[in-house]
Formats: structure tokens, C-alpha cells, sequence
């Protein structure tokens, strides 16, 4: 049921412009699907559906794995206009940002598809991510370096 919800909410959002969860819980009402706010939350989160700006200025919901243009230059610049510095241990990565920017930093991560982090934590200005492996931590590293200073990733 859920995997039928969730491919029927991609398809909402592909052909509407769901500006709130609520719009988006009438729609799949109406498809048949009965579901609470807070299942409609939790979706959104598993499908990591985020809000854009449409052509009309008004916010709208995709998914961060759709190829909106310029979306992954903004995660870019997310993460260079917060990063500060990052230390390794073994194989746990540690990025410290600009004050109240973790947050924003470690989802500009998340949508950079880096997959050799298994996991992040984000506080105020530091975030802490679980990496597969201290080689995987190192390559990371060097990319996120090369990010940093605006050479090709």
C-alpha cells in the first residue's frame, strides 16, 4: 500500500503544483487513499520531497532526485556559503559550518548524493556523519574540498 502511495504522490506532484501538505492529502483522498496528516509527513520526508519555486514565485513540491535545473548548483552554493571546515575520524566526517547553517548543509549533502555517508546528525554549526569506510571518509573529504573551492566535483 504505502509503495502504491507513494508512486501515486510522485504523480500528483508531476502534475500539480501541491503547494501544502494539505493539498497534497485532498488529492490522494480523492485517488482513493485515506491517510492523516501525519502519514502524509512522513511520506514526504521518504520520498525527500522538497519545495521549489515555480514559474509563478509560488512554492511547490518535487522530488530532490527529479533533474530540476539549477537545483543541484544550489546545494552547491548551500554548502560552500555555510561550510567552515571538516576533520576526519576514522571513519566519521566532521563539517563545521557557519553559525545556524548545519541544518541546511547537511540536506544540501543529503541532495549531493554522497553516497559513502551512511548517516548524518546536524546540530547548530557542526554536523556529524557516519561514512562507510576511512577511504570512503578521504575521497569525501577531497571532493567536498574541490566543492569547496569551485573546481569540478
Amino acid at each position: 500500500m504505502k509503495s502504491r502511495r507513494h508512486a501515486k504522490i510522485l504523480e500528483i506532484i508531476t502534475k500539480y503544483n501541491i503547494e501544502t501538505q494539505e493539498e497534497l492529502s485532498d488529492c490522494l483522498e480523492r485517488e482513493g487513499f485515506h491517510v492523516t496528516q501525519a502519514t502524509v509527513s512522513r511520506d514526504i520526508r521518504q520520498l525527500k520531497l522538497t519545495k521549489v519555486a515555480g514559474a509563478s514565485g509560488r512554492q511547490k513540491y518535487v522530488a530532490l532526485g527529479d533533474n530540476q535545473p539549477d537545483m543541484s548548483e544550489k546545494y552547491i552554493r548551500i554548502f560552500q556559503n555555510g561550510f567552515a571546515s571538516m576533520d576526519m575520524a576514522q571513519n566519521i566526517l566532521v563539517i563545521k559550518t557557519a553559525a545556524g547553517m548545519a541544518m541546511a548543509v547537511a540536506a544540501a549533502l543529503d541532495a549531493m548524493d554522497c553516497d559513502e555517508i551512511v548517516g548524518s546528525i546536524a546540530g547548530d554549526d557542526t554536523i556529524m556523519c557516519a561514512v562507510r569506510t576511512v577511504e570512503d571518509t578521504e575521497r569525501l573529504m577531497e571532493r567536498l574540498r574541490r566543492i569547496v573551492s569551485g573546481g569540478p566535483v
